[in-house]
C-alpha cells in the first residue's frame, strides 16, 4: 500500500498527515528478540500438544501445562516490572459440535493497566491451542509452532517489551487464547467477557500464524504481514447496514479504520519496505476464520494479522512425509526475524494506540443542498484536540485538513455529495486515533 515519508526521528506513530507532527516517545520501544521468540516457540513445541481436549493437569504434556507455563512467563514479566502488570485466567465450561461433551476453556492474560482503566482498552491476542489432521484427535503430537505458536510467542515478546514503557492512557490485555480450533472459544470467552465487565475497547490486534514465510507453492514472502479487517459491520442491524451504505462508508467501519492505521504504522515503520501491509479487504481468510471474529460480533474494532503466504502442508496436518513432501507445523519450517517483524509492527501499532485517545464515537455529516459540509462529532475522553480529513468520493486515501478544539466545523466550498469526511482524536502530546467515518444522519 502507499508509502508516507517520515522523518527518523518520529517514533510513535499515528495517522498524521504528511506535513503533520506526530508526538514522539523519550525512547523507542526495545526491538523483539528473535532467539526469544524462537525459544518460546520452542517451549510451547515440547509439551507434545496443546489440543484444548488434551490434559489440563499433566505437568509436561497437553494444554494444561502449556497454559501453566505461559501463565508464568506473564507472572516473571511483572514481577522484572514491579507489579506493572496483573495477570488473570478467564474460564469457562463451553460446548460445541467440535467439543459435544464441553470443556473448560481458560484464557490467560496479562493487564497493564492504564490511565484511563476500561474506558479504554487495547488487546493483542493469539491462540494457545493447537491440532493435526483430525480436529478432535488429542492424542497424538501436534506442534503448533506457527499455528499459533507464532502469534503466542509474539504476544509473551509484546508484554515483555510493553512491559517497560511508561504508563498508557489506554489499559493493553495481552491474550492467550484457548479453543480457537475447536470453534473460536477462547476469542468468545475474552469478547463476551470484555461485553459484561464493560470494557470500551478501541482495538483488538489478533495474530495467527504470524511466523513463517515460504509458500505451499514454494514462493517465498518475507516483507509482507497480511491484516483483514471488515467491511460492512458484523455487530450492525440491518438499519444499520443500510445507514453505511447510504453513507458510502462501506469501506470505512472501525475494523477497516484500524487497518489503515496498522498500514500507517509499517509503512512509518519500516519505509525501505522491509515490512508491508497487504490490508486484505475480508474479515478473515476466505472461509476461515480466526478469534478476532467474535469480538466483531459484538461491535469491537478487531483485526488479523497472518502471514504474506501460507503454507498448506504445515497447517493442521498430522506429522508425515508422503511423496517427499514433509506435513506437519514444525519448528523449522519457521523464520523468526520475520516473526520478530510482525511483533514489532504489533508493539509500535498498540503503543500509538494505547497513549491516544480513543476514536470519536461517532461523527455525523450535513450539508445537503449546499456547496459547504459541516461535520460534528462526540468528544472523546482525553482529547485535547481533533484532526478532520476528506477525501474525494472515489479515492481511497484521506487528506489532512484542519485541527480544531472544538466537536464541530463547516468545510467551505466542499460539496457533501462528492466527498467523505472522518475525525480522529489527538492527545496532549499529538498522539493520534484512528479515524471515525462521517455518516449521513438517520433518514426520517
Amino acid at each position: 500500500m502507499k508509502r508516507l515519508n517520515v522523518c527518523a526521528s518520529i517514533i510513535a506513530i499515528g495517522l498524521a498527515a504528511p506535513s503533520a507532527a506526530v508526538a514522539a516517545q523519550a525512547t523507542p520501544p526495545a526491538k523483539p528478540k528473535a532467539e526469544r521468540l524462537k525459544a518460546d516457540v520452542e517451549k510451547l513445541v515440547s509439551f507434545g500438544t496443546r489440543h484444548t481436549l488434551s490434559s489440563a493437569t499433566d505437568p509436561k504434556r497437553g494444554i494444561g501445562a502449556a497454559r501453566k507455563w505461559a501463565h508464568s512467563e506473564f507472572v516473571k514479566i511483572a514481577t522484572a516490572c514491579n507489579g506493572c502488570l496483573q495477570t488473570e485466567l478467564l474460564e469457562r465450561n463451553m460446548s460445541g459440535p467440535r467439543i459435544p461433551n464441553g470443556v473448560n476453556i481458560v484464557d490467560v492474560l496479562a493487564i497493564k493497566p492504564g490511565t484511563m482503566g476500561w474506558d479504554h482498552v487495547i488487546i493483542i491476542a493469539g491462540h494457545i491451542d493447537s491440532r493435526v489432521s483430525d480436529v478432535m484427535d488429542f492424542t497424538q503430537n501436534a506442534p503448533g509452532a506457527n499455528d499459533d505458536g507464532s502469534g503466542s510467542a509474539l504476544v509473551i515478546e509484546a508484554a515483555r517489551i510493553m512491559s517497560q514503557q511508561p504508563q498508557n492512557a489506554a489499559t493493553i490485555v495481552f491474550a492467550l487464547l484457548s479453543g480457537e480450533e475447536q470453534g473460536l472459544m477462547g476469542g468468545r470467552l475474552l469478547a463476551e467477557t470484555a461485553k459484561e465487565r464493560g470494557w470500551k475497547v478501541s482495538a483488538m490486534l489478533n495474530n495467527d500464524i504470524v511466523g513463517g514465510t515460504l509458500g505451499t507453492d514454494g514462493r517465498r514472502v518475507d516483507n509482507v504481514v497480511r491484516v483483514f479487517s471488515e467491511g460492512i459491520r458484523a455487530s450492525e442491524d440491518l438499519a444499520g447496514q443500510m445507514a453505511r451504505r447510504n453513507s458510502g462508508g462501506e469501506d470505512d467501519g472501525p475494523s477497516r479504520s484500524l487497518m489503515r492505521y496498522a498500514d500507517k504504522v509499517a509503512a512509518q515503520a519500516y519505509p525501505d519496505v522491509t515490512l508491508d501491509v497487504f490490508g486484505v479487504r475480508r474479515p478473515d481468510r476466505f472461509a476461515r476464520g480466526g478469534d478476532h471474529l467474535p469480538a466483531l460480533e459484538l461491535g469491537f474494532p478487531a483485526i488479523r494479522y497472518t502471514v504474506g503466504v501460507e503454507n498448506y502442508h504445515h497447517q493442521h496436518q498430522d506429522l508425515r512425509t508422503e511423496n517427499g513432501i514433509e506435513y506437519g507445523d514444525t519448528i523449522d519450517k519457521m523464520d523468526f526475524d520475520y516473526l520478530a517483524k510482525v511483533t514489532m509492527l504489533n508493539v509500535l501499532t498498540a503503543t500509538a494506540l494505547a497513549d491516544a485517545p480513543p476514536a470519536p464515537a461517532s461523527a455525523t455529516l450535513g450539508g445537503a443542498v449546499t456547496s459547504n459540509t459541516s461535520v460534528t462529532w462526540d468528544a472523546s475522553p482525553g482529547a485535547q484536540r481533533y484532526r478532520v480529513y476528506q477525501r474525494r468520493a472515489d479515492a481511497q486515501d484521506w487528506n489532512f485538513v484542519r485541527e480544531t478544539q472544538g466537536t464541530e466545523t463547516v468545510l467551505e466550498g466542499l460539496i457533501v455529495d462528492d466527498h467523505f469526511v472522518g475525525v480522529s482524536a489527538l492527545s496532549a502530546k499529538g498522539a493520534e486515533s484512528t479515524i471515525t467515518f462521517a455518516s449521513l444522519p438517520p433518514r426520517r
